[in-house]
């Protein structure tokens, strides 16, 4: 028998286990449970940090410190765009002992235009923590979110993906799933814990790490936001909103209040070889230990100057057009001023010359006002890509 048949036949026997045990309670859960292992066996997602079914059978399990790294990068962030991080990130640093021994410097200009920075220090900081003990990750739910950067999603995740624990992973690929499988009418914002026992519910003893991996992709190729592919669903037969005719509706959402629009400006400093005047930011808050041009106070909650005249130094100071970036919180307004000067930094910050702008720890926001004043400034030379 084939080893992925091996596995298959593995998950219906403990499915037919907890049936014939008494607990009839839990029939209709592990049937779901095995419907979806059998559709995931099929029709998994190739992901660079997935073991995959066939080769989970042959007894290859996955490396923590690779599930880790993706479940970090994972948050608030699509698959396609972690994809070619990830795989720097591993090629770079393919232990947690080389990330540990890493510049943090470094770390933060290999994950710039990743967003959310917040992740970059807590992954630096739980990778030194990890590296001290011996380089081995927690095995336990509990001993995961004792860790930097690692709440109860993603220490769930782990839990089950790396160490094969029955975790309840829930996602917002699996609340969309869940909602629509229970037709749960509480908004998703308070319907969080409830979602959660139904998951816990569901999680099979066998295989859990490739279940909470098959809710994931079934929500994001089948059970997806906009015209889910109903027909296509293994557990179409278990779902409560296909029943309603209209299983968009959930999850059921509280209307989302505007965000603030701020306004600031921003300053891009150019000396006559190209280099360009940068600075680094305070360590916390927003955007903290990530590299900008000089720009106005904003932030989150208050706008800055947006006229030349807020400028850090005199200089012949010309418009060069405005640019728009949303955060999570907020929308902002740049006004983007572009100058010509000599000399050396000042105090506080420092020239990188034209070919190392694409290597600098610079967000998209200000990728994207460096663009605005010189076209094709943050873009690697062809002779670097």
């Amino acid at each position: 028998m084939a080893p992925l048949d091996q596995t298959r036949k593995a998950s219906q026997q403990a499915v037919s286990d907890d049936i014939g045990s008494g607990d009839t309670s839990k029939a209709g859960s592990r049937d779901i449970a095995s419907r979806l292992l059998a559709w995931y066996d099929a029709h998994h997602r190739d992901l660079p940090w997935r073991v995959t079914p066939g080769a989970f059978a042959r007894g290859v399990r996955a490396d923590p410190y690779r599930v880790w790294m993706s479940e970090v990068m994972l948050q608030q962030t699509t698959v396609e765009a972690v994809k070619a991080y990830f795989r720097n990130f591993v090629e770079k640093w393919p232990t947690v002992e080389a990330l540990a021994a890493a510049p943090t410097e470094d770390v933060m200009k290999a994950w710039a235009g990743l967003g959310y920075y917040s992740r970059a220090r807590n992954l630096k900081a739980c990778a030194d923590l990890v590296a001290l003990r011996g380089g081995r990750f927690p095995d336990t739910e509990a001993g995961l979110r004792e860790l930097p950067g690692i709440g109860a999603y993603t220490a769930a995740a782990i839990a089950a993906i790396a160490f094969d624990q029955p975790a309840a992973v829930v996602d917002g690929n699996v609340e969309r799933v869940m909602t629509r499988l229970y037709s749960i009418e509480t908004p998703l914002s308070e319907a969080k814990p409830q979602i959660r026992a139904l998951v816990e519910k569901l999680v099979p003893q066998a295989r859990p790490g490739d279940f909470a991996q098959a809710m994931m992709d079934l929500g994001a190729t089948i059970c997806t936001p906009k015209r889910p592919r109903c027909m296509l669903c293994p557990v179409r037969e278990d779902c409560s909103a296909i029943l309603t005719g209209d299983p968009e509706r959930f999850p059921v959402r509280l209307p989302k209040d505007d965000k603030p629009l701020r306004k600031g400006a921003a300053f891009v400093a150019e000396r006559e070889d190209g280099a360009i005047l940068l600075r680094k930011r305070p360590e916390k808050g927003l955007l903290g230990g990530m590299t900008e041009v000089p720009t106005t106070g904003w932030t989150a909650r208050v706008d800055g100057a947006t006229t030349a005249e807020a400028a850090p130094f005199p200089a012949d100071w010309r418009r060069a057009g405005q640019i728009g970036h949303v955060f999570t919180h907020f929308a902002l307004e740049v006004e983007v001023f572009h100058a010509q000067i000599k000399g050396d930094a000042p105090d506080g910050h420092f020239w990188s010359l034209a070919h190392e702008i694409s290597g600098e720890a610079l967000p998209t926001v200000m990728k994207k006002v460096i663009e605005a004043a010189i076209p094709g400034a943050t873009k690697k030379p062809k002779g670097m890509q």
